[in-house]
């Protein structure tokens, strides 16, 4: 999982595996959790950092493409 993702996963409550010898095979987030209010904050969080990216970004002041590089590059995208 990307650090940047996981970094918002974290910071939006989800529980991830441990070093548990039962967890699932490559599996990173434990999804048998309720996640309802988790995902909310989650995408929110996605959502204003995007925002924050636009608003702070070079690329950004010039057209809508660079934008979308600079989202990408944060998030390590291709």
């Amino acid at each position: 999982m990307n650090e940047r993702i996981r970094f918002l996963a974290e910071k939006a409550g989800f529980v991830f595996w441990g070093s548990e010898e039962w967890k699932p095979e490559g599996t990173v987030i434990d999804w048998s959790c309720d996640y309802s209010e988790d995902l909310k904050i989650y995408t929110e969080l996605i959502i204003r950092k995007c925002i924050e990216i636009c608003e702070k970004g070079t690329n950004t002041q010039t057209t809508s493409f660079g934008a979308s590089q600079d989202i990408k590059n944060h998030f390590g995208l291709k």
